[in-house]
């Protein structure tokens, strides 16, 4: 109890990992995000883009395509994440845009994973967490981060160990 997480464990979390990026695909931190065409362009199914033209993606729907994540693809399902020698697989960046794709990639994406994992770990090693509300679905405000409409109402008790 109280252990602090070295670099090595915390990569070698694989579940955690998993269960994190589960989380932010049907919970993108950034759930809609707009780019402007600096030159014209052509997306690869061949739509046309003009200079100054702004193009939207709305990566909280992604998460939520069934032509994307299958027929489970409302269900929060960490497993999707874990190949079958138990290590945690990335998908594409365009597949999966939490953290943005091509030259606009997330330079702190590895960093933020640290630092998720490290806070998560250390949470429910020392914490059990219980929602208070499971059969309802919190509402949730968009803004520019995807938030959660008055909170999420859980309670904390200290782990009896």
């Amino acid at each position: 109890m109280g252990h602090t997480y070295g670099f090595d464990e915390l990569k070698d979390m694989h579940y955690l990992q998993a269960a994190i990026l589960e989380a932010m695909r049907l919970y993108p931190p950034v759930p809609v995000d707009s780019k402007q065409c600096i030159n014209d362009d052509v997306m690869p199914d061949g739509t046309v883009l003009k200079k100054g033209w702004f193009v939207t993606y709305h990566a909280y729907a992604m998460g939520r395509m069934e032509t994307i994540w299958g027929k489970d693809c409302r269900e929060y399902v960490p497993e999707r994440w874990i190949g079958e020698d138990g290590m945690c697989q990335q998908e594409s960046a365009f597949k999966y845009p939490v953290f943005h794709a091509g030259p606009r990639m997330c330079l702190g994406k590895d960093l933020a994973f640290i630092q998720m994992k490290s806070i998560a770990a250390s949470v429910i090693e020392r914490f059990e967490v219980d929602v208070e509300d499971k059969d309802t679905s919190p509402a949730h405000l968009l803004s520019t981060t995807l938030r959660i409409k008055g909170g999420l109402a859980v309670s904390v008790r200290k782990r009896c160990i």
